[in-house]
């Protein structure tokens, strides 16, 4: 069918009609991999594809995960996105992603833990010495630096791109795309809007607990605020990631984009100041100008988006009632590892097997959680 999708011949879909809340990276891979596998699929979107928290990510891609699972999803991510590059304005442009730490202590221990666990799921990636860091990287300083390391297999992407061209994909699949259109979730059978599916999976970021809740279905997910912004070049910089200070920096068509601004407090999705704040923009300009000798940060806009948190930091990635699905609550992390688990509840929802450690099951719904950054060493 396309480059991006492995289902050519794959007719397990085929009768089953499925809808698809939510059109952001998530819920526009899975429309399309359940169409490509031979399902009836129509996608609900309240705004337009890539209006929310996927048009507002940093589009930081890499696969330097220490734990078995998230390093497998996020090695068929990053396979899928180079597979994907070329489609429409999609690009995946490699850079690597450096992350470190200017004291030592607890969290420049778990760099070395990070990368003998990495490294173990042959992750191309390697501690660093600190002394060799400028070398490499001449544009930052790099002199306070106690512990690094390099993943190799990484890039960036600009999130919209990536949602226009699966939803081209999609659409071309057979996929009716309904923007502008909210969806009202019921069950016993599953519906939407009135209308039965088959199966029905909420994939609406920020808004996925209330879409369930007003389905009867409590789920443990916190909408966050996060900030990012955009400023002119810096020189050639890898994607990295002050661990210390706690902020990433990419390159970026307009120069770069750096950010993190983490409220760890709950945010209303419908109410949220989507505007970057004057502190965070202070606070990043006042870093970059430290890391980056010599420059002078000129932002050209700050703007803030929601990420989902869960009690235990992982997703809820499956059926949580008879033909209820649910993928959201990635702490972070949704758009880097879409491709990846946008395919895997596809294949959950056709008969295959889906991810043991992220049934959405395993929680009660009513569970009590504090709000944590979701881009931490630690």
């Amino acid at each position: 069918m396309d480059e991006f999708s492995d289902a050519a011949g794959d007719d397990r879909g085929a009768g089953r009609s499925v809808a698809v809340v939510g059109a952001g990276a998530v819920g526009l891979t899975a429309a399309h991999d359940l169409a490509a596998r031979g399902a009836s699929v129509t996608v609900y979107e309240r705004g337009e594809v890539a209006a929310e928290s996927t048009g507002r990510a940093a589009g930081v891609l890499y696969d330097a995960y220490a734990e078995d699972v998230d390093a497998r999803i996020a090695a068929r991510a990053i396979e899928r996105f180079r597979a994907l590059s070329g489609a429409g304005e999609f690009t995946f442009e490699e850079t690597p992603y450096l992350w470190f730490v200017t004291e030592p202590g607890r969290k420049a221990d778990a760099i070395r833990e990070q990368v003998e666990g990495m490294q173990r799921h042959d992750r191309r990636v390697e501690r660093v010495d600190p002394a060799d860091l400028g070398e490499r990287f001449p544009a930052l300083r790099t002199e306070d630096v106690v512990e690094a390391a390099i993943a190799r297999n990484a890039g960036v992407a600009d999130t919209a791109a990536y949602a226009d061209a699966v939803a081209e994909l999609a659409v071309e699949a057979g996929v009716d795309l309904r923007e502008h259109t909210a969806a009202s979730v019921a069950l016993d059978p599953p519906r939407v809007n009135g209308d039965a599916y088959d199966t029905v999976l909420v994939a609406a970021g920020a808004h996925t607990a209330r879409v369930l809740a007003d389905a009867g279905i409590r789920v443990p997910l916190k909408p966050y605020r996060v900030q990012a912004l955009t400023a002119n070049a810096a020189g050639e910089l890898p994607t990295f990631y002050d661990a210390t200070e706690g902020y990433y920096a990419r390159p970026h068509p307009e120069g770069l984009l750096a950010g993190d601004g983490t409220e760890e407090v709950e945010a209303d999705p419908d109410a949220y100041d989507r505007d970057g704040d004057d502190w965070f923009v202070d606070a990043m300009e006042d870093r970059l100008a430290d890391r980056v000798p010599g420059y002078e940060p000129d932002v050209h806009r700050a703007w803030a988006g929601l990420c989902t948190a869960t009690p235990d930091h992982d997703p809820l990635l499956g059926e949580l009632a008879d033909g209820l699905y649910v993928a959201a609550g990635w702490q972070g992390h949704g758009f880097m590892r879409a491709p990846a688990t946008g395919e895997v509840i596809a294949e959950e929802i056709v008969g295959g097997g889906g991810v043991t450690e992220f049934e959405p099951t395993r929680f009660d719904g009513d569970e009590e959680f504090e709000i944590v950054e979701g881009m931490t060493v630690e």
